[in-house]
């Protein structure tokens, strides 16, 4: 179990699911796997994990999710690069690291800041979308047993990044001791995860997948980073992926002081119930009573004769349409840009994905999937709420008219 308590309760069960992360083709759609699905919580330290690991290997080694697509993601690394570099002094010629660098989009930016960078990631196709831009990739997992071969180069970074990578662990303590084996006094290990509070908050329960391994909260991390050495020495909130923390940790010598945020989320955390195992179980009777809702909605709409496309495909959507039950025959197709997923099917539920540039004929209405991705005006749309529109956003341009 990842943080090693048999103090562990279920509270969620999504049945079988399969890996989110595979777009199986015409012919592979038989031969699919699917892997049962269940959350935890430790009543000990309040962690809460998958119950049950997939092989890693299956989840990641040909990962589809290419940042450099998500221009939301894109322009948040932008401040979020900014912030770390003020905020710590990081200097000219400073090293960094990233932990799941993907394409390399995060350190693409930390280049413009005259940086040496360096990454690695289990990920054969990301990987190499990097190495085209000109950085070093370690094709494999972060772990203690990979920090000790980084340390054995000479590798000490000034900063290590993991955004959207924190929450992807098996074994977290293995992860934090690789931290703790290459930090130097002063760096900075900073991660971005998404927020266990607002998913509780705003019942985003597609945020558990496979992939998901952890979905994480301050109060529990203090205690993990404190057993190894490190000490939290800030927080910063946001909404970006239907809200997720960055979170600053040092090592307890740092002559980084621990800001009041850390004091204050605790607090925070604690009022909203996190160390409270009924907080989890009615979560569980909310995410059902949402089913029966939703589900309510989009039968009205096919007993009317009218059309319903999905638009994204994107990994929670996985989550979401096999649990509920969402097929072809409710939704036709899934509107995409990625082109790792288009002419692809659906995981589990075997929808077909097709470009939303070849989308000629439009439907009555469009299921959101990733509206994190849309903007109205200037206001960006919570991934937490699923609005149906009768002809969405991003297809204006060939629409005469638009009802919300």
């Amino acid at each position: 179990m990842n943080c090693r308590s048999s103090h562990l309760e279920r509270f969620i069960d999504l049945g079988r699911q399969p890996n989110g992360n595979v777009f199986p083709s015409l012919n592979e759609l038989d031969n699919e796997q699917m892997f049962p699905f269940a959350m935890l919580v430790c009543t000990q330290c309040w962690q809460v994990q998958l119950e049950e690991f997939p092989p890693v290997d299956a989840m990641f080694a040909n990962h589809p999710y290419i940042t450099g697509l998500n221009q939301p993601i894109v322009a948040h690394f932008e401040h979020l690069v900014d912030n770390i570099v003020q905020k710590y002094a990081i200097a000219p010629n400073s090293l960094v690291l990233d932990i799941g660098a993907n394409d390399g989009t995060l350190l693409h930016k930390f280049r413009k800041h005259k940086m040496r960078v360096l990454g690695i990631d289990p990920c054969i196709g990301t990987n190499k979308l990097a190495q085209d831009k000109g950085i070093t990739v370690f094709e494999t997992f972060w772990n203690q047993h990979s920090a000790k071969a980084m340390q054995q180069l000479g590798i000490y970074p000034d900063l290590i990044t993991a955004t959207a990578v924190f929450y992807h662990v098996e074994d977290l303590h293995s992860f934090v001791q690789g931290l703790q084996t290459i930090m130097k006094q002063d760096t900075i290990f900073c991660t971005q995860c998404i927020y266990l509070k607002d998913l509780i908050d705003q019942v985003q329960f597609d945020h558990f997948y496979h992939e998901h391994t952890l979905i994480h909260a301050i109060t529990p991390l203090e205690n993990l980073f404190s057993q190894y050495g490190l000490r939290l020495l800030d927080v910063d909130f946001s909404s970006i992926h239907g809200g997720s923390f960055v979170l600053y940790v040092g090592r307890k010598e740092s002559r980084f002081p621990t800001t009041s945020n850390i004091a204050a989320a605790i607090a925070n955390e604690k009022d909203a119930g996190l160390n409270c195992l009924q907080t989890y179980l009615d979560f569980s009777k909310k995410v059902d009573a949402n089913k029966q809702q939703l589900m309510s909605v989009l039968r009205g709409i096919k007993d009317a004769g009218k059309r319903i496309f999905g638009m994204g495909a994107p990994l929670k959507a996985s989550t979401l349409l096999n649990y509920y039950g969402i097929g072809p025959d409710i939704i036709e197709c899934l509107t995409e840009i990625n082109p790792h997923k288009i002419g692809k099917y659906s995981p589990g539920m075997h929808i077909p994905i097709i470009s939303e540039d070849t989308v000629t004929e439009q439907p009555d209405y469009y299921l959101l999937l990733d509206v994190q991705k849309l903007v109205l005006g200037n206001i960006l749309i919570p991934y937490a709420i699923r609005l149906l529109w009768d002809i969405a956003y991003k297809t204006l341009h060939r629409a005469n008219q638009v009802k919300i």
